[in-house]
């Protein structure tokens, strides 16, 4: 998770919201990715999303399965839905998302009936931490 943070905090230097996420398989860190839709031109560039493509390419296979992915905060739709696609193992988060979250906070999109695989989900891992990050970004943004 303090790697994802580390990606977030990049994020947010960038000008981009501030949400990190890394893939591991077997221990080892294959996908890496932090938000950049705003820079890429491409609402899809979520932080979920490049560390997913990331590990795909790394590992030769779209299926992910045995991944665990970290990501400093809960996932929307588009990112918890390719986690099903890709058959990642495990979810780990930070901050909840009480907006846009699809894990926990405004669905639960992994309990869905037409969902065809559930990953395991851990939440809250380093919240704190996670969710001050958010916070001084859009403190600064505001000029608060």
């Amino acid at each position: 998770m303090r790697h994802a943070l580390a990606l977030a905090r990049q994020a947010g230097a960038r000008g981009e919201v501030p949400v990190g996420a890394v893939v591991v398989v077997g221990g080892e860190c294959v996908g890496r990715g932090r938000n950049g839709p705003i820079a890429a031109v491409d609402p899809t560039a979520h932080a979920e999303i490049e560390a997913l493509r990331m590990a795909a390419r790394a590992v030769g296979n779209y299926r992910l399965p045995g991944a665990v992915l970290y990501a400093t905060v809960e996932p929307c739709a588009m990112c918890a839905g390719a986690m099903v696609h890709a058959r990642v193992a495990h979810v780990v988060y930070g901050a909840p998302e009480p907006k846009s979250g699809a894990v926990a906070s405004t669905g639960r999109l992994f309990e869905s009936p037409g969902v065809n695989h559930r990953p395991e989900v851990t939440a809250g891992i380093l919240a704190d931490e996670c969710a001050q990050v958010l916070a001084e970004f859009f403190g600064a943004r505001r000029g608060s």
